[in-house]
């Protein structure tokens, strides 16, 4: 049996490396943050992991509801003091993790070793023999927003996710230019903006429905087959990184179901080729006008080339977006 184990503290990593080689068991690999488990687990599939609840970067509940709704394996929570932790834990349980236990430390390995290594038997054989289990959190989805923004664009995404939120059957998706070492904030900022749940773009994450899935590294953003989130490093000679006309083009070619290209304010042309390729394919698109817009660049790019199906004020873009999409109430 291969096990991950998912644990910022070295101690406790080293804990739980002695209790699994006592057990037989072999360590797949050892991730030190909530974003590596996510990584490894997509690929070095491990046949469990060991996910302690509090890392950097990304807890493991949120850790937990990734994999699962990306690239399903067994989890069982392994942190200190889960008694002290009580929501956390439940809300792991709820995301798909199996059972919680208490981390053995290394002076009393043998006697916390030992309840460990019980929960991973009876894991195991739960699991024996039965399918691979299905994502829990790749919901069907309907319908595409697909978001461009460049100066000026977190206010005005701001502006649009407190009047608009994607439902339940629709993806929201962001491409804006910023320092990808900026762009963590960005996603935790828009949060507070918004009741959605907004999260940062994992390589291969599928699209969420009621979700605003946002571009965080300095690569371009693609829609895969198979409705999957991709980064990409080509091409590599874009002034912008990630591009907004990458991420439209791709959505023009791979998404067949019903679909809508924003482009909102910003200095230069990226954008409006790739919204014009959607609204060629069949989809709606947007631009913003230039009275709202705090640089005119990119939406008069869009106009200028016929990308824009309509072109509109700011505050009627999350009007039109509910009536051609729909809002949760």
């Amino acid at each position: 049996m291969r096990i991950g184990i998912a644990n910022d503290a070295p101690m406790a990593a080293e804990a739980l490396r002695r209790v699994l080689s006592a057990g037989g068991y072999r360590v797949a690999w050892v991730a030190r943050t909530g974003i590596d488990a996510v990584r490894l687990c997509a690929d070095l599939r491990p046949d469990l992991v060991l996910m302690d609840l509090n890392m950097p970067l990304l807890d493991g509940v949120e850790a937990t509801r990734r994999i699962m709704a990306n690239g399903p394996c067994p989890i069982l929570v392994v942190t200190a003091q889960p008694q002290d932790n009580v929501g956390q834990v439940f809300r792991a349980l709820g995301a798909g993790a199996l059972d919680v236990v208490a981390t053995p430390v290394l002076l009393g390995v043998e006697d916390g070793g030992a309840g460990l290594l019980a929960k991973i038997r009876t894991i195991a054989k739960l699991v024996a023999g039965r399918p691979a289990p299905v994502p829990v959190g790749a919901p069907h989805v309907a319908r595409l927003v697909a978001i461009g923004a460049s100066t000026g664009g977190p206010a005005a995404l701001a502006r649009l996710f407190a009047d608009w939120r994607p439902a339940p059957d629709t993806a929201a998706v962001v491409v804006q230019h910023i320092d990808h070492s900026f762009s963590t904030q960005l996603v935790k900022w828009l949060g507070e903006q918004t009741a959605a749940p907004v999260r940062a773009i994992l390589d291969g994450d599928h699209l969420e429905g009621g979700v605003v899935q946002v571009a965080t590294t300095a690569d371009h953003l693609r829609l895969a087959p198979g409705h999957r989130l991709r980064y990409d490093a080509h091409p590599r000679d874009e002034i912008h990184r990630p591009s907004i006309d990458v991420f439209f083009r791709s959505v023009a070619r791979h998404w067949e179901r019903a679909g809508t290209g924003v482009l909102l304010t910003g200095m230069g042309r990226d954008g409006a080729a790739g919204l014009l390729a959607m609204r060629q394919a069949g989809q709606a698109t947007i631009a913003q006008d230039e009275a709202s817009s705090a640089v005119y660049g990119m939406p008069r790019a869009a106009a200028e080339l016929g990308a824009a199906e309509q072109i509109l004020p700011l505050g009627k873009i999350s009007a039109a977006l509910s009536g051609k999409i729909g809002s949760p109430p």
